[in-house]
């Protein structure tokens, strides 16, 4: 809870140094006013598809909002095994991000680890603006695009259009890993 709260601090500052109110903000950003002010006091996990479209919504680096630093690397940006900026926003999936530390980024990588869940539970789907790019490490991944199911084993890859809505859910018993690059 308390990253959450860090996370919207600053998404409170950023709109106000741009001096935009919130029903504008939260219009421009395609969520709710009441949804947008619960994001912004911290009282609710943040989706990372919101936090990189208020990234972009301000031509700034999602890392910025993650980690309060500015990525400052612009040749290369090496990222050892396990030690990405873990960014959990999403009760269902973990991300780790790939490049949080490269400055002016095309794209962000992410390392997505999706644990087991009772079928019959609810999925969460989720848009964004770009495309989407999923390479499957480990186990298998069902796929909901725009209510069509794909599944994806080891080794298969997706690439989408993610302005559709869309959700992941590891199938199998298993924990599916896989990585995701959004574009």
């Amino acid at each position: 809870m308390e990253q959450i709260k860090i996370i919207a601090m600053r998404i409170k500052e950023i709109r106000e140094i741009f001096d935009i109110d919130v029903s504008t903000l939260a219009k421009q950003l395609n969520v709710s006013i009441d949804t947008y002010k619960s994001y912004e006091a911290g009282e609710v996990d943040i989706p990372v598809s919101f936090l990189y479209a208020f990234a972009n919504r301000f031509n700034i680096q999602l890392t910025d909002l993650l980690t309060g630093d500015q990525p400052k690397l612009r040749i290369y940006s090496l990222v050892r095994k396990g030690h990405g900026v873990k960014v959990e926003r999403r009760k269902e999936y973990e991300y780790e991000s790939l490049a949080y530390n490269f400055s002016d980024k095309k794209a962000e990588p992410f390392l997505v680890t999706v644990e087991p869940k009772d079928d019959n539970g609810t999925i969460s789907f989720n848009t964004h603006p770009g495309q989407e790019f999923n390479y499957v490490i480990e186990g298998t991944l069902k796929v909901i695009i725009n209510e069509k199911e794909i599944i994806l084993k080891e080794g298969d890859s997706l690439y989408f259009d993610a302005t559709y809505k869309h959700a992941m859910r590891a199938v199998g018993g298993k924990r599916a890993r896989f990585l995701a690059i959004i574009i």
